[in-house]
């Protein structure tokens, strides 16, 4: 199967910011201790959603960058 790279929507600046607030909020409700099976299990899940291993592995190299 061949990865087909489709032209993406991005969201606004409001939208990062509800994303982000969204985020955050699921983050202060959970047990700390599970923060991190979270954020994987919600990149799996978006993983799934993207359809796009290599787009997937673009977007992990971007956001290692400047940490």
């Amino acid at each position: 199967m061949s990865s087909q790279h489709v032209p993406l929507q991005t969201l606004t600046i409001p939208g990062l910011e509800q994303v982000y607030d969204q985020l955050a909020t699921a983050i202060d409700a959970i047990d700390p201790a599970k923060t991190e099976l979270f954020l994987v299990k919600l990149a799996l899940m978006n993983a799934n959603a993207l359809a796009d291993p290599t787009l997937f592995q673009a977007q992990i190299d971007a956001a290692i960058k400047d940490l």
